[in-house]
C-alpha cells in the first residue's frame, strides 16, 4: 500500500507538510506506521497548483527519502492546493509513468489501494478508457487506468458521479471475469484545482486508512498522521467522501458506488 497527503487552503510551502514534520510523508516512505508495507520505495511525486489552471507535476522513481530534487522543490514551491504520494507498487513496474499523482488537463488524481485481480482484468479495464483518451495512458498501473476511465465517464462535469460509475464498472468487470472475490480498495484524492474530493471505500468494506485535520484555515488529508500530534487527526469513515471547496469549506457525506446497482436489482426483483 502507498502513502499520500493532500492540502487545500491558504498557500503554504510544501516542505511545511511534506518534509519538516517528524512523521512527514517523506519519512513515511521509509517507515509507514499504518500500512501493511512499511517501506514505500517505488517512486514518489507531487502535483501542485500555482498561477496557471493546469497543475505542475514532478514524479521520479527514487525513494522519496533520497530524492534531493523533491526536497528542493518542496522548499521552494508555495501552493494553495497540492497532492503528494510515495509508492509501494502493487501493479506496474517501477517507472516514472506509474508514479502518482496522475495529471490530465486541470485534473490531478492519486490512489492508495488496489484493483483485485488486476493482472487478469487489465485488458478489460483498458477497454473502459475511450479511444480519444487512450493515448494519455503512459504507464501500466491499475490507478492510471481507473483515472483515465473516470475522465471518460465525465470527470469534468460530474466528478463524484464519474468516479462512482468507474468503480461500479470495475466491480462488474471483476464479477463477469470470475474475480468477484478479489476486493477493489479505494482511498483516493481527485481535484480540478478548485474542489478537492477524498474518497475512502472498498468493495469488501475494508478500505485503506485515511485521516484529515485542520491546518490553520486549510485542510490536510493523509493516509496516516504526518506529525506526532495524532490526537488532532480525525479518521475518515469507511464508505464516505470528504469534499473541500474554497468558498464553502469541508463536508463529509456517504459514498457507495454499488448502492445504485443494488437498488436497481431490488426494483427488478
Amino acid at each position: 500500500m502507498c502513502r499520500f497527503l493532500a492540502y487545500a487552503g491558504p498557500p503554504v510551502f510544501l516542505d511545511e507538510l511534506l518534509v519538516r514534520p517528524s512523521a512527514s510523508l517523506i519519512a513515511q516512505a521509509s517507515k509507514a506506521r499504518e500500512a501493511k508495507t512499511a517501506v514505500n520505495a517505488d517512486g514518489c511525486g507531487v502535483g501542485w497548483y500555482g498561477e496557471r489552471s493546469e497543475p505542475g507535476l514532478y514524479r521520479g522513481v527514487l525513494p522519496a527519502w533520497s530524492d534531493a530534487n523533491l526536497v528542493s522543490l518542496c522548499r521552494q514551491i508555495r501552493s494553495r492546493l497540492f497532492l503528494a504520494h510515495v509508492r509501494a507498487a502493487t501493479f506496474g513496474e517501477v517507472a516514472t509513468a506509474n508514479c502518482h499523482p496522475f495529471a490530465h488537463g486541470r485534473h490531478l488524481f492519486m490512489h492508495n489501494g488496489q484493483v483485485g485481480g488486476y493482472e487478469r482484468l487489465r485488458r478489460r479495464m483498458d477497454a473502459l478508457i475511450p479511444d480519444d483518451l487512450y493515448a494519455a495512458r503512459k504507464g501500466t498501473s491499475d490507478s492510471e487506468a481507473l483515472f483515465l476511465a473516470a475522465v471518460g465517464q465525465g470527470l469534468d462535469r460530474d466528478p463524484v458521479g464519474a468516479i462512482a460509475r468507474t468503480l461500479r464498472d470495475i466491480v462488474a468487470l471483476a464479477r463477469d471475469a470470475g474475480e468477484a472475490d478479489e476486493p477493489l480498495r479505494f482511498a483516493a484524492v481527485h481535484t480540478d484545482g478548485e474542489t478537492l474530493h477524498a474518497y475512502r471505500w472498498a468493495s469488501d468494506g475494508n478500505p485503506p486508512s485515511l485521516y484529515c485535520r485542520e491546518e490553520g484555515e486549510g485542510i490536510v488529508v493523509a493516509s496516516e498522521p504526518c506529525d506526532e500530534g495524532s490526537g488532532f487527526w480525525t479518521p475518515v469513515p469507511s464508505g464516505t467522501l470528504l469534499t473541500v471547496e474554497r468558498r464553502s469549506g469541508a463536508r463529509l457525506r456517504m459514498f457507495d458506488p454499488l448502492a445504485e446497482e443494488a437498488e436497481r436489482r431490488v426494483r427488478a426483483a
